[in-house]
């Protein structure tokens, strides 16, 4: 069996964004009255570019097909401690590999756990982590990653440990550690033609920390430090080491992309009304990629821009608006030796992001997401090449009975790139039905 996995080219690996509340998943719709919830959800489909081949690659495929989505929730509230668990399996049948005699079926996996405990009242303890195995980049756990295609069973993991301690009326603080795990089974790549493996598997380790200020009710300020170090497992060669466009007959390996940094950045939280919420973070990141050999030409350290931004307006109670903006420096898929010696040490990303949700009846919910996201290769053959990807959801949710709700949607990606770099669109129709308990 084969299982499908996304998070190709960006990969938002620390990001001191990546607060406890980030992991749990929704259970705000689960019967209080139990501590557990099922739901399933059948789909029909057609995906026009479900290969993420170039628009113009004859390797584009377009397919008929359908989506199978069982999911499990259990929500157990104890006097100072909550546990949650939740699973989501995905099932997806596409009839165009059906007609060419290859397998039509792609699995997925991703399972949320988290543990929240308050030891007293002012002290709180959080554990939460996050598995995905998945071909959709929206189940991606690490955030950033523009949506290509890989098959094999891949594996990403993101946990996370918190505590948050009140230590008077006005400060409180927040220590975590996060850590964030990659597997590719795509190994076993040489120099010329190297592996997703080669140079997106890492184990990751983040620890951040704030002091926040409670300056007014509805406003509060931060400053915080984050310090982040990227180690890449595969070991294996990425590209050949040139000087002058000539081999030295060394190669650049897995490690060589290896990083470290340091984040600081002030940031706060405004409640402008009951219905208006800002929250906003900004600083610099500090990079050292120490490990790139000798015959490297290129800086071994950078300095660049971190920002989180996001603003919710709840207009009417389940109808709200939310708009936000990250930048930050992401892993790259491409880190393509330039003739001088110089590898693709990292992407620096924009991603600015919106969602509408209107209740439009009382029994039917339409949501509309948004996305755009440029991304600018930093060494390498594609120093300074951009890749940008728009993105585009909508859906229609109508409520038949209390257990039962049915579906249509929408939803476009478009990618481009600069020359040499990988370009698409695609789009997909559903129609679906919804049973939960």
């Amino acid at each position: 069996m084969k299982i499908f996995f996304v998070s190709a080219s960006l990969m938002a690996i620390g990001a001191a964004s990546v607060q406890a509340d980030t992991y749990a998943p929704d259970v705000t719709a689960m019967d209080a009255s139990k501590i557990w919830s099922l739901s399933g959800t059948l789909r029909g489909f057609y995906d026009d570019n479900y290969t993420t081949a170039h628009s113009d690659a004859t390797g584009k495929r377009g397919s008929w097909g359908f989506e199978f989505s069982p999911s499990l929730s259990l929500l157990v509230p104890l006097q100072q401690t909550e546990l949650g668990l939740q699973y989501t399996y995905g099932l997806y049948y596409y009839q165009d590999r059906e007609n060419n005699g290859s397998n039509p079926i792609d699995q997925s996996h991703q399972a949320h756990l988290w543990i929240d405990h308050a030891f007293t009242e002012r002290w709180e303890g959080k554990v939460q982590d996050t598995f995905t195995s998945s071909q959709e980049p929206q189940l991606s756990a690490s955030g950033n990653s523009l949506p290509y295609r890989v098959e094999g069973n891949n594996i990403n993991n993101l946990g996370m440990v918190s505590v948050h301690t009140e230590w008077s009326m006005l400060f409180s603080t927040d220590l975590s550690y996060q850590n964030n795990f990659v597997s590719y089974q795509n190994h076993g790549g040489t120099a010329a033609d190297p592996s997703l493996a080669g140079y997106l598997d890492q184990i990751d380790h983040t620890i951040f920390f704030n002091l926040n200020y409670q300056y007014r009710p509805d406003l509060q300020f931060l400053i915080g430090y984050q310090f982040g170090l990227n180690n890449y497992t595969a070991g294996e060669p990425i590209g050949v080491i040139r000087h002058l466009g000539v081999s030295t007959g060394q190669d650049f390996y897995s490690s060589n992309l290896d990083s470290y940094s340091h984040y600081v950045y002030l940031g706060g939280t405004y409640a402008a009304t009951e219905s208006l919420t800002a929250t906003v973070q900004a600083g610099i990141q500090y990079t050292a990629n120490d490990n790139l050999p000798s015959a490297d030409s290129q800086s071994q350290t950078s300095v660049s821009p971190y920002a989180n931004i996001a603003v919710t307006y709840t207009y009417l109670p389940g109808d709200y608006v939310q708009i936000g903006f990250t930048e930050s420096q992401n892993s790259s898929d491409a880190p393509d030796p330039s003739s001088n010696g110089s590898l693709t040490t990292y992407e620096q990303s924009s991603v600015l992001y919106g969602s509408i949700n209107h209740q439009v009846t009382p029994f039917l919910l339409a949501s509309l997401t948004g996305r755009w996201q440029s991304s600018t290769y930093n060494g390498g053959a594609d120093n300074g090449g951009d890749q940008v990807q728009y993105s585009l959801g909508l859906n229609l949710s109508y409520e038949i009975s209390q257990h039962l709700s049915a579906e249509l949607g929408y939803d476009f990606d478009y990618v481009t790139a600069a020359v040499g770099l990988p370009s698409y669109t695609r789009n997909r129709e559903y129609i679906g039905i919804t049973a939960n308990y």
